[in-house]
Order: C-alpha cells, then sequence, then structure tokens
C-alpha cells in the first residue's frame, strides 16, 4: 500500500491524522514533499519503505534520473536537523489559515447561498454555490474580471458543463487580495444566465 501524505502540514483547526504507515511499516510505502512547505522547483521528497523494497526502490531511483542534487538534500538535512523546517511549518500554518479565514468570511459578505468545504486542511477550499452554472461561461466572466477559477465539474465540462462548485487556492494571495477576488467573482456570476 502507498500513502501519499499530501498537504498533511496544513491541517488547521484538527489535529494531524496518523499515517497508516505507522501502524504497518512493513506493508506500507510513505511518501512525502516539500513541494507544498518550501518550493516545487527544489523536488525533493521522502519515502518510508518496508525494508525489503530499499534496495529495488534506490536502483530504480538510480535509473530514472541518477539521484536527487546533494546540496539541495543538505539544506533540507539542515532545515530538518536545526528545527528550522518545523519553526518554517507553524509560519506558514498561521498565514494560510489567516488567508483560508478570509477566503470563508469573503465568500459569506459576497456570494449569499455559497457554502465553502474542505477548510480543514490543504492550500485550496471547495465553494458550492447557491445555484448551477455553466462552467466555460464562468471560468470566462471571471477571467475578464481577472479572477481565475476552477469549476469543481471541470473534467466533466464536456459531457455536463452546468455545476455548482468551484475549487478555489487561497495559498499565494494576500488577504486584501482575497477579498477583491471574491467580490469580482460575485460581480461576473451576477452576470450569467439566471444571476
Amino acid at each position: 500500500m502507498i500513502e501519499d501524505d499530501y498537504d498533511a502540514e496544513y491541517r488547521y483547526d484538527r489535529a494531524p491524522l496518523a499515517a497508516l504507515q505507522g501502524l504497518a511499516p512493513d506493508r506500507v510505502v510513505y511518501m512525502g514533499t516539500v513541494s507544498k512547505t518550501l518550493a516545487p522547483a527544489l523536488r525533493l521528497g521522502w519515502l518510508a519503505l518496508p525494508p525489503r523494497l530499499l534496495d529495488a526502490v534506490i536502483e530504480q531511483k538510480g535509473l530514472a534520473d541518477h539521484g536527487c542534487p546533494t546540496l539541495d538534500q543538505l539544506a533540507l538535512a539542515r532545515l530538518f536537523e536545526t528545527g528550522a523546517y518545523d519553526r518554517h511549518l507553524r509560519q506558514a500554518r498561521r498565514l494560510y489559515r489567516a488567508r483560508r479565514d478570509a477566503l470563508a468570511a469573503a465568500v459569506s459578505r459576497h456570494l449569499p447561498g455559497a457554502r465553502v468545504t474542505g477548510l480543514a486542511a490543504g492550500l485550496h477550499a471547495t465553494v458550492r454555490l447557491g445555484r448551477a452554472v455553466d462552467g466555460i461561461a464562468l471560468v470566462q466572466a471571471a477571467l475578464s474580471a481577472s479572477v481565475g477559477v476552477y469549476p469543481l465539474g471541470y473534467a466533466y465540462m464536456e459531457v455536463k458543463p452546468v455545476h455548482n462548485g468551484l475549487v478555489l487556492g487561497y495559498a499565494n494571495l494576500t488577504e486584501p487580495a482575497i477579498e477583491e477576488g471574491i467580490r469580482r467573482l460575485a460581480r461576473a456570476l451576477e452576470g450569467l444566465p439566471g444571476g
């Protein structure tokens, strides 16, 4: 079994979930990355493997890309050893929690009838609008207002283009920018049929 601990560092209102790997270390491959916590360009992550898989994984990793940059690995190890990585995570959680809260408050103010879910963890939220809208028309209207949105049914738009949900990221936006973005989104929604 493979356990991808995606976004585990960004849990806001609840204690972290225990890893399955801790319950069955001989059967679960546990993996994580610093792509969300430091930078995707570092391309560094980790695996906790059952001992029987270690040699095969090392061999395949070497064949795939000849290994990761040594200096980047040493710098990350130093962050772990000194506690700097944990300090960084605590600061990032505070920042992203404030941005998450700003998103929820802005939706409440500007999108009556909408419901925000998926707030316990991660760097994005799901917004269920009070009505279904044409996803393609919404994307275009939002882009005209300089707002990027991702309809929840984006992958299915050609089959069923009408949905009532959006996925909105907030990690790279300031709180005032989140407020302004939701205000603009509300105006874009007003211009759509049935608005």
